[in-house]
Order: C-alpha cells, then sequence, then structure tokens
C-alpha cells in the first residue's frame, strides 16, 4: 500500500537543497554560532512541543519535515512556516509513510504521541499503540533510512511518586499509569537501539511543559492553560486534591532547546536526560501568580485526588547541564508571563475557536 503522503507548498531552500544531496558521510554545514545544518523530521510537529520545536529549527534555516495525524495536533501551528516546511500528513505506525519522511534525514526528533495520564486510565490500549508500537516504528524506520540521531520524547511520569526529590536518572522508575509505562517501554527501545542496530538514540524525560501554542480546550489539556483561560473568562477552575502537590513547571524554549541539543552533544548516545528547571512549585502558587500577571481573582473548587496523579516533582538536571550543556534560559515566572501576554493575543484567541 502507498502512504498517503501531503506536501504543504513545499520548496527546500537552497541551502537545504544542498544538503539533500550531500554524498553520505560529508560533514553537516555549521553556520556561525548556531546549530549545524541538517534535515530534521519532527514527528508530532503540528502539536504543542513539536510545533515550537519547527518554529525554531525554520528560523535558524535548518531543513524541517513534520509528520503528523493532526488528531491532537493543529494545522494552525504550522501556518507561520507553512511554504518552509514539509508535512507528512499520517501515523507514525505507518511503515511506508515512515520510509517517505526519513528518507535523507540527519535527525528525528519524535514528539507523537497520545500525551495524557487520564487518558491512558481510561484507554490503555490507544496509548500503547501511539506511543509504544509507534516508537518502535520510528526507530525501525530511522535504523532503515541511516539517520543519525533519534531524540526521544519521554516524561518524569516514569518516575511514579517516589518520595525522594529532586528525581535523578539513576532513580529506578517506578510508574503509576498506562501512559507513565508506555514513556518507559520507549526509553528501553531507545536504549538497546544504538548497540544493536547503530542507530543513536537519547530520551528526554520532559517535566510539566507548558507555553504558547498549548490546546486549554482539549479534554486531556494540561493545568497552566486550563488555568490561564479559565480566570480570564472567569469561570470556575478545578483542582484535583488540596493544591499543595508542586511540579516542576518548563517553559516549552526550554524544552526546545534540549532537544538540539540532544541532537548533537557527543556521548549522549543511549542515555536518558531530564528536562525541566530543577525548581517546583505549588499549584496554588501557580494560581496565585495566574491571579497577579491576569489581574482577576480566581473561583477555585478543590476536588478529590485523581487515580495516576504524581504528588510531587523536581528535576534534577545535572547530567543534562553535564552531558548536553542543557541550562534553562526561560524561568517559570517569565515563561508564565510570555504565556499568559500570547494567550491574551488576537492570533491565540482565534486558533481555540478553529474546529479541528
Amino acid at each position: 500500500m502507498v502512504a498517503s503522503v501531503r506536501l504543504v507548498r513545499y520548496t527546500p531552500s537552497s541551502a537545504a537543497a544542498a544538503l539533500m544531496r550531500r554524498p553520505p558521510g560529508k560533514a553537516i554545514v555549521s553556520i556561525g554560532g548556531r546549530h549545524p545544518l541538517a534535515v530534521y523530521v519532527v514527528t508530532g510537529g503540528a502539536g504543542f512541543i513539536g510545533s515550537n520545536i519547527v518554529a525554531r529549527l525554520v528560523a535558524e534555516g535548518q531543513e524541517v519535515r513534520v509528520l503528523d495525524n493532526f488528531a491532537t495536533g493543529h494545522r494552525e501551528n504550522l501556518a507561520e512556516f507553512s511554504t518552509k516546511i514539509g508535512v507528512f500528513e499520517g501515523n507514525v505506525s505507518d511503515a511506508d509513510l515512515l520510509r517517505s519522511a526519513f528518507a535523507g534525514a540527519d535527525y528525528v526528533l519524535h514528539q507523537a504521541a497520545l500525551a495524557s495520564v487520564q487518558r491512558s486510565v481510561g484507554d490503555p490500549v490507544a496509548t500503547d499503540r501511539a506511543n509504544v508500537h509507534g516508537t518502535l516504528r520510528v526507530l525501525v524506520a530511522a535504523r532503515d533510512a541511516g539517520v543519525k540521531r533519534v531524540v526521544y520524547a519521554s516524561s518524569s511520569s516514569v518516575y511514579g511518586d517516589v518520595a525522594e526529590l529532586p528525581k535523578h536518572e539513576a532513580m529506578t522508575p517506578a510508574p503509576k499509569s498506562p501512559y507513565a509505562v508506555s514513556k518507559l517501554a520507549g526509553e528501553h527501545y531507545c536504549a538497546v537501539f544504538p548497540a544493536i542496530y547503530g542507530v543513536e538514540t537519547v530520551s528526554l524525560r520532559y517535566f510539566n511543559v507548558f507555553g504558547p501554542r498549548q490546546d486549554p480546550k482539549s479534554q486531556y489539556a494540561a493545568v497552566i492553560p486550563i488555568f490561564i483561560s479559565g480566570i480570564m473568562a472567569g469561570r470556575e477552575i478545578q483542582v484535583f486534591g488540596d493544591g499543595e502537590q508542586s511540579r516542576d513547571f518548563t517553559y516549552v524554549d526550554n524544552v526546545v532547546e534540549a532537544n538540539l541539543r540532544a541532537a548533537q552533544a557527543k556521548g549522549a548516545a543511549g542515555k536518558a536526560y531530564n528536562v525541566g528547571t530543577g525548581e517546583r512549585h505549588t499549584l496554588n502558587e501557580l494560581i496565585e501568580l495566574l491571579q497577579q500577571l491576569i489581574g482577576r481573582a480566581a473561583r477555585v473548587e478543590y476536588g478529590a485526588e485523581r487515580a495516576g496523579d504524581v504528588k510531587h516533582s523536581q528535576a534534577d538536571i545535572a547530567r543534562a547541564r553535564a552531558d548536553l550543556g542543557y541550562e534553562p534560559q526561560v524561568s517559570f515566572e517569565e515563561g508564565l508571563r510570555r504565556t499568559v501576554q500570547w494567550f491574551r493575543s488576537t492570533e491565540s484567541t482565534t486558533f481555540f475557536l478553529v474546529d479541528r
């Protein structure tokens, strides 16, 4: 069966075309202090984190291809640079589609997933199919295409609810949800591919990412966009528990930087790294800060805790600092300010009125 491939008004730049024509093994061109020019595929590139990665790569002049089925991602996330990227529409379980998208690629940044603890509790089979089987398909396709490295979006949920803080990579994972299990399974696949197949991989354990392009209207939306949109609209916001649960809320630009560094860092293949700020804030602190930034009091309803939720989360980022040169560039407070500003913009208001 021939894969369904949809390319959106796409013509490679002269620099990108030269990269695609270069002989195998030829060095990738470096431009100034930026990351070297290369061909990147971003799976899930129409989603929240994926589209922010795409925006950064396009700004650097990289050759970018997006693979997305648009089940949870938005076409509007790609609109501003649609003429500068290739778009392959379909699922990561489609081997023919992956073969087309990965041909000649240097790096795959694998963001595609069903990313919700609560969704996984309700439908663990769908989560396994997308996150575990999909990741294995991506790795096999990367092997067959000769991709240099796959950067895999994992999750801090793999640690579970262990009392020790901050959470570091040497800890034994203790996942509490099907989603966390699926992310850990993907990490295990990533760990064995370098030795067996010669495909370099790096796993990044994201800690509660937030920022522009994050959808507050999804049934499984993250807490920060839900809180921002709710407070702005004067709606009641719901907190599961007493609000003293804490998270290492990480602005999306920090995650983007970690992905680009993980693609290039020497000696990182086969390893997993925390991507966070190294700090934690309670939901009650979050609500207080948002009230100040928005200039409106929040109406809060506290309810019962949810199954699968973790009480506290905080990243130890020492390994990422040492191996990847990663350092958070945007603080929690500054990230919230930027996110609130984005939600106030006409563009974001229009975006969330569009049917998916």
